[in-house]
């Protein structure tokens, strides 16, 4: 709502006080009303303006309360839709890595089986040649009967040959392609393991953040609620409104001194709520990380120790945190700052 302004407050005055002039009007034609002075109706006049003042002042630090507050509800869900489209972002990656790795791990059953069943088949051949007597190229040379059927035997010992060498080639086939298959899931279930963690920490930062954003909301609606009630004109809303007021205020100032789950914090807690929920998360699409949100340029630039932020331990990066607030002077680097001015 828009603060009222001098003239609005002028112009209430005088209606005021225009309307305590007929009531007195009226009361003077009455006749237990004559006993009334033009100095009693004066005190009541300057009643009612001073009254008319407490509820404009009222009523404009409610205003300013509630712009304030609506600028910081803006900036939380603008984050909490930030924080969702990673958790959403970081749930799809993990889909496709579970269905590559249920593909990958139903390939390795079927290659283990077509590589047992190639070995059962090749120890069977080779168990064969062991227990029967392998003719040779003089002996099948010496029994023929003619040239033709020379031929003939020489050929069913070349087929024998290359039957033997596909079986081979194929039980190695599937023993190199099993072993491919096994690098490909060591590399997938790890991926998983990280992914599943990264899924699990935007979560709860989305709850972090949208905590923050109830407890914005309800701050809003008190506020507004309190101003409807200084708008009032009696005194008993005048110093409701301002009861709220005061609450609201102080409960605004116990929220930026907080120091939330998990802390001590390098910055305030309401900024670190915003930023990540309190959650060491992973990297999003602006390659900005952990507790405090650090883009990997600017953690470079402070000495990091990790390619990215949530890599580094908690320690770490409450003192580079520290380092880039500088006792609230470098507050610009955090969008969520506002909710602590």
């Amino acid at each position: 709502m828009v603060r009222p302004s001098t003239a609005s407050a002028r112009w209430g005055a005088y209606g005021a006080a225009l309307a305590l002039v007929l009531v007195a009007a009226v009361a003077l034609s009455r006749p237990q009303a004559a006993a009334q002075d033009p100095g009693s109706l004066r005190t009541q006049i300057e009643r009612s303006k001073g009254r008319e003042a407490q509820l404009s002042s009222a009523a404009a630090r409610l205003g300013a309360l509630e712009r304030r507050t609506a600028a910081q509800v803006a900036i939380l869900e603008r984050r909490l839709a930030a924080v969702q489209a990673d958790l959403d972002a970081w749930r799809r990656r993990l889909a496709r890595t579970q269905a590559q790795l249920r593909a990958t791990r139903e390939r390795l059953v079927r290659l283990r089986a077509r590589l047992a069943a190639g070995r059962r088949t090749l120890a069977a051949v080779l168990r064969s040649r062991y227990t029967s007597d392998a003719p040779d190229f003089v002996s099948v040379v010496l029994e023929a009967d003619g040239f033709a059927e020379v031929l003939e035997r020489l050929d069913f010992l070349h087929r024998i040959q290359r039957s033997d060498t596909r079986i081979v080639t194929a039980v190695r086939t599937a023993r190199d392609e099993a072993v491919g298959v096994e690098r490909t899931l060591a590399r997938l279930e790890p991926r998983q393991r990280e992914q599943t963690l990264a899924v699990e920490r935007e979560r709860n930062a989305v709850a972090g953040v949208a905590t923050a954003l109830r407890v914005r909301r309800d701050t809003l609606a008190r506020a507004r609620a309190a101003k409807l009630a200084a708008l009032g004109a009696t005194v008993a809303g005048r110093r409701r409104a301002e009861r709220e007021l005061s609450r609201l205020l102080a409960a605004q100032a116990r929220a930026a001194g907080a120091v939330g789950p998990g802390g001590p914090w390098a910055i305030p807690w309401a900024i670190v709520q915003c930023e990540s929920g309190g959650q060491n998360v992973a990297p999003n699409w602006a390659t900005a990380s952990g507790y405090y949100q650090f883009i990997d340029a600017t953690w470079r630039r402070l000495g990091g120790s990790t390619p990215h932020a949530y890599q580094a331990t908690k320690p770490e990066q409450d003192r580079l945190a520290a380092r880039l607030w500088a006792g609230g002077s470098g507050a610009r680097n955090w969008d969520c700052a506002a909710l602590v001015r």
